[in-house]
């Protein structure tokens, strides 16, 4: 072998080498190994009290989706928890000190000042207190967490006739607005034209001619028209914006009653494509924009939740972060949630929850009620004001990371799957 060559073997063993030490040190890092340094063991200071330590910039992007969630810490954990943010543009001698190689970086100390484990990237709030919780310091026991809460059995039974509830949405059937959907096991009853076009949007059957077996109730007469014989008169609520849709047997009514009561009247192959402009950016519902969840994804598009959860489930479909704007169900008060890498980044207010609406399988198992029974709330006591209003819902309060969390769990056909009908037929 020439003397070049083995020049050549012994530096490429120095780097491989190198390679292994580095990664070796990365996987330490990741794992919540201490580190050997000396400057990064002496740079812990001791308070008496368990250390959080995070280094980033006020402009660096995950920096700042962490600086929320400390503040949220410094403040929940006061007199349990120090926090301490170290800008280390503005002080780099500090990065040196504590010898990171990428911010953002979080570092946990434990009460005697020894550095328990350290993490690079964003970190949200609710990993950070498991991973305290790994290490015995269970900061709920100082009472910021959220509160239990749930009702597995409805506040009565419900005890309305079955032909005057929404087989899609629950509510109570206006006989002037319902629907009747025929079926092979029997019919179908909707409270209004709208339902009926969420159900259409969620159908995986072949939609050939699949009007001809939906009758509308004409407003006038009270009898059933053919939905693809029918003129609708469409409008909005003055007070909510909210659409809604008026079926008549013939297109004179139509006219007649928009004289009284304002709107459009529309035949329905245009009405259709008015109820279906808006549709979920994870389930591709139809749905309301004034019912729904606006969702602004990363790149600035915008989408829709037909539901709060449903909303955060845009994040797993399209694995990008996103902001959601919802509303309070029982106050209207505005939610603001944004997610960084699947986690939630920010909440405003932080008091926000969510309810679980779920029910009860014939296998006496529990699952999702449906987008209509899901919901967010400023706290936990808006929640439970709302249930308390709602005697039939059953389900449970779980918190919004949790939500996001269950949404990332899933799986790419689960998603294309989900909130699909499948078959319409009668509860």
């Amino acid at each position: 072998m020439s003397k070049t060559l083995k020049i050549v073997v012994v530096a490429g063993l120095i780097v491989a080498v190198t390679a292994i030490l580095l990664l070796k040190q990365g996987r330490e890092r990741d794992t919540g190994q201490s580190l050997s340094t000396p400057a990064v063991a002496a740079a812990a200071p001791t308070s008496g009290l368990p250390l959080l330590v995070d280094l980033g910039a006020d402009k660096c992007i995950p920096c700042k989706m962490m600086a929320p969630i400390l503040e949220e810490l410094k403040q929940q954990y006061q007199g349990r928890l120090d926090v301490v943010f170290i800008d280390v543009w503005k002080n780099p001698d500090a990065g040196k000190q504590y010898g990171i190689q990428v911010i953002p970086t979080q570092i946990f100390y434990d009460a005697a000042g020894e550095e328990r484990f350290r993490h690079e990237g964003f970190f949200s709030k609710e990993d950070i207190l498991a991973k305290w919780k790994e290490f015995g310091v269970d900061l709920s026991a100082s009472g910021a967490a959220v509160p239990a809460f749930e009702r597995f059995a409805p506040a009565k039974p419900d005890e309305r006739a079955k032909e005057s509830v929404c087989y899609l949405c629950d509510g109570d059937i206006n006989t002037k607005t319902l629907v009747t959907v025929q079926t092979d096991k029997g019919p179908v009853r909707l409270c209004s034209p709208h339902c009926y076009f969420i159900m259409h949007s969620c159908l995986t059957e072949d939609k050939t001619g699949f009007e001809k077996r939906v009758a509308v109730t004409d407003w006038v007469a009270g009898g059933p028209v053919t939905l693809s014989e029918a003129a609708f008169l469409s409008g909005e609520d003055e007070t909510t914006g909210r659409p809604w849709i008026k079926a008549f047997a013939v297109r004179e009514a139509a006219l007649a009653e928009r004289a009284a009561s304002g709107g459009s009247v529309l035949m329905l192959a245009a009405l259709q494509q008015k109820e279906m402009s808006h549709r979920c950016g994870f389930c591709d519902r139809a749905c309301y924009s004034q019912d729904a969840a606006e969702v602004i994804v990363e790149g600035n598009a915008h989408t829709w939740g037909c539901c709060s959860h449903c909303a955060l489930g845009v994040a797993a479909r399209t694995g990008k972060n996103i902001e959601v704007h919802e509303k309070d169900r029982l106050t209207q008060q505005k939610i603001t949630v944004k997610t960084f890498e699947g986690r939630v980044a920010s909440l405003e207010p932080a008091t926000a929850v969510a309810w679980f609406g779920q029910r009860q399988k014939p296998d006496r198992t529990w699952a999702s009620a449906g987008c209509f029974h899901q919901g967010f709330f400023t706290s936990a006591d808006n929640l439970k004001k709302w249930v308390e209003q709602n005697p039939y819902e059953t389900g449970r309060l779980i918190t919004i990371s949790q939500a996001l969390a269950d949404k990332m769990k899933l799986s790419p056909e689960q998603i294309q799957k989900a909130c699909k009908i499948g078959a319409c037929v009668p509860k």
